[in-house]
């Protein structure tokens, strides 16, 4: 690796503040944080955050150990897309819409801001217990389009629609408190408190019950 890279990633991974047990692997512009976490998860363990240091979208991948088999472990993608959806409610405006459309995309105001997604070894069975996950997400903080504000509304940023804080490393601090949250609920009162937490950032009449989510582990998740 080039000097000029080890510095530059050094400096960044210093910019961020995570909780315990999180250490963060920030790559450059070029890198691709969920693509990276995957190949270094066996070796990197639990607590894994893998960052890219750009200003206009915030791009992120963590690597979990879970303990259960893969048809229950892979709930935890509920648990990441719960706790970003809260990250950004945090920077939000008074009465933004902040919505989760079922099960992988982020809406904010109606326009689509980024998404999430799941990662296991494809040579894990659904009744093994895998050696890692990866949950990934990408939300965009700025536009670069060049248009003007609203001339898309099916695609919007952060910065579009109010924000404030919208760097991208204020996104990823804040999804890895939520994150922790959302884990510690989980452990105190069963995966029914993160499925309901899921549920309430959907479309009312998009709602299903809790049973229901539950059940349905592996939705539009990608495995590595």
């Amino acid at each position: 690796m080039p000097l000029k890279t080890a510095r530059f990633q050094t400096r960044l991974a210093h910019e961020l503040a995570l909780p315990p047990p999180f250490s963060a692997i920030c790559l450059r512009e070029v890198g691709d944080a969920f693509a990276y976490a995957t190949s270094v998860a066996a070796e990197k363990g639990a607590g894994t955050l893998v960052y890219v240091g750009r200003f206009d979208l915030a791009e992120f991948a963590v690597v979990l150990e879970p303990e259960e088999p893969l048809v229950g472990a892979r709930r935890i993608f509920y648990a990441g897309m719960s706790a970003l959806a809260d990250a950004l409610a945090v920077h939000a405006q008074p009465e933004t819409s902040i919505v989760i459309d079922w099960p992988d995309s982020f809406l904010v105001n109606q326009g689509l801001v980024g998404g999430g997604r799941l990662a296991w070894p494809t040579d894990v069975g659904e009744n093994e217990t895998p050696p890692w996950l990866v949950f990934g997400a990408m939300i965009r903080t700025i536009s670069m389009t060049g248009k003007e504000p609203g001339l898309n509304p099916l695609v919007t940023a952060l910065e579009e629609e109010g924000f404030t804080d919208v760097l991208s490393s204020h996104v990823v601090e804040s999804f890895a408190r939520h994150f922790m949250v959302a884990i510690d609920s989980w452990a105190e009162s069963g995966f029914d408190a993160v499925a309901k937490s899921y549920l309430e950032r959907m479309p009312r009449e998009a709602q299903k019950p809790t049973a229901m989510v539950s059940s349905m582990y592996a939705a539009k998740t990608a495995r590595s």
